[in-house]
């Protein structure tokens, strides 16, 4: 991640929205602390996928369909 003054930030603005379109994050600092950070969009989509991941791997989806071994209404 990018470290950035707030004065350095302000008079090259463009540069850095060019570094920040192409995916890098920026923090801006100010008396050398973190005050805010400048992130790339990831759309909507993206956020979703990556959410998405994250609970692949915590999640695990078994057989929904076949019976517990308790009757079913259903079935009697």
């Amino acid at each position: 991640m990018l470290k950035v003054n707030v004065t350095e930030l302000r008079a090259n603005l463009p540069s850095y929205l060019c570094k920040v379109r192409k995916g890098e994050e920026i923090a801006v600092t100010s008396r050398g602390s973190v005050i805010a950070r400048i992130l790339p969009d990831r759309g909507g989509s993206q956020a979703a996928r990556e959410r998405l991941a994250a609970l692949r791997k915590k999640c695990r989806i078994g057989d929904v369909i076949s019976p517990i071994g308790e009757a079913w209404e259903s079935a009697r």
